[in-house]
C-alpha cells in the first residue's frame, strides 16, 4: 500500500510514564529497616517519551500513542510531553500510568524496579493508530504487549520500524516477535552479555532487521548489518563532557541520535556515534535527560557541518 502523506517523522508506540529517582551510595543497597538517602526526584519519560521527545527536540516531527491513567502521574506525562512539543495521542487505561523506581549509585548505575500494570487484554483500537501509521515515515515500537499487535498493519503499509529490547537475554518470548519483526532493533549488553554476537546474528538471520546495535555503555556499541558480514562493527563510547551522575534515559538518547541519523540517511556506523555522542550527555545531568542530549547532538553536528 502506498502512503497518500507523510504528516510525522517518527510515531512513537507506548512505554510513557513517570521514573522516581532514589540516589544511594552504593549497589547493592544494604539490609536495613530505613536507609537516608538525599532529595527523592520524579521525572515523567520512560523509554516512549523519552525517545518521542529527543527525536522532537532534534527538530522532527514526533507524536506519541500511548495508554495512560486518567491520574496524577498521568498528567506529569501529558505536562512533560506538552512542554516538550511532543504531539501525544493516549487513551485512557483502568490500570492506570506506568511507574518505576530507580535507584542510583554515586557513580550514576542504576537498578530498575518496573511497575509493568498493564493487563494482558489491553489493545489500541485499529482505527485510533491507523491513520497515524499512514502518515509516518518511521515507527518506533516500545516493548508493550499492545504494541505487538500493530506489526500486521505496519507490515502491510510497509512503514520501518524499530525497537528497543532493552536487556534481553535471547530467552524470554515476550521480545522475541519484537526482535524478529522489526527492521532496527536495539538490545543491551546488560541481557545479552557474551552471547551479544550471537543474538544479533540471530535476528538477522531469523527475522526481517537490516540493523542491529548492541549497547555496552563505558564500552561504546556494537552495529551489526545484514550487509556487513559477520563481526559487529565496534563504535567507541563518546567520553562524557561532564561526571557522570545518572544513566537514566542514556539508551533512550542513543536511539534519538541515532534514528535522527538514520531518517537523514546516514549509514549505520555513523547513526552509531550520533547515538553515543546523544548517550554520553545523557549521563551528565539527572533524571531523563533526552533534551539536553539532543541539545548537545545538535551542536555537535553544526561543528560537525562547519569543518566539512
Amino acid at each position: 500500500m502506498i502512503q497518500q502523506h507523510t504528516e510525522y517523522d517518527v510515531l512513537v508506540v507506548g512505554g510513557s510514564g513517570v521514573d522516581t529517582i532514589v540516589r544511594v551510595d552504593s549497589l547493592p543497597v544494604p539490609l536495613a529497616d530505613s536507609v537516608h538517602v538525599g532529595p527523592i526526584e520524579e521525572w515523567p519519560g520512560h523509554t516512549g517519551g523519552n525517545v518521542a521527545l529527543g527525536t522532537r527536540a532534534l527538530g522532527l516531527k514526533v507524536a506519541l500513542l500511548d495508554c495512560i491513567g486518567d491520574d496524577w502521574t498521568g498528567a506529569q506525562v501529558r505536562e512533560r510531553l506538552a512542554e516538550g512539543d511532543v504531539e501525544f495521542a493516549p487513551l485512557i487505561s483502568p490500570a492506570g500510568t506506568r511507574r518505576a523506581v530507580n535507584l542510583v549509585d554515586a557513580t550514576g548505575r542504576r537498578m530498575s524496579f518496573y511497575d509493568a500494570r498493564d493487563p494482558d487484554g489491553l489493545r489500541m483500537p485499529r482505527d485510533f493508530y491507523l491513520p497515524r501509521l499512514r502518515r509516518t515515515r518511521h515507527v518506533h515500537l516500545s516493548i508493550m504487549n499492545f504494541a505487538r499487535f500493530l506489526y500486521d498493519d505496519i507490515e502491510d503499509l510497509g512503514v520501518p520500524v524499530s525497537t528497543d529490547l532493552h536487556d534481553w537475554d535471547g530467552l524470554a518470548d515476550h521480545h522475541r516477535e519484537f526482535a524478529l519483526r522489526s527492521d532496527l532493533v536495539f538490545l543491551s549488553a546488560a541481557g545479552a552479555g557474551q552471547d551479544a554476537t550471537v543474538l544479533m546474528r540471530e535476528i538477522l538471520r531469523e527475522g526481517r532487521a537490516d540493523t542491529v546495535v548492541v549497547t555496552a555503555g563505558a564500552d561504546g556499541s556494537y552495529v551489526l548489518t545484514r550487509e556487513g558480514g559477520s563481526v559487529p562493527h565496534h563504535i567507541p563510547a563518546t567520553v562524557p563532557p561532564a561526571p557522570v551522575v545518572d544513566s537514566n534515559g542514556a539508551g533512550d538518547a542513543f536511539v534519538c541520535g541515532f534514528l535522527y541519523g538514520r531518517l537523514a540517511g546516514r549509514d549505520a556506523l555513523e547513526c552509531a556515534r550520533l547515538g553515543a555522542v546523544a548517550g554520553a550527555h545523557a549521563c551528565t545531568a539527572p533524571g531523563s535527560t533526552a533534551l539536553i542530549a539532543e541539545e548537545a547532538l545538535l551542536a555537535s553536528e553544526q561543528v560537525r557541518s562547519r569543518s566539512q
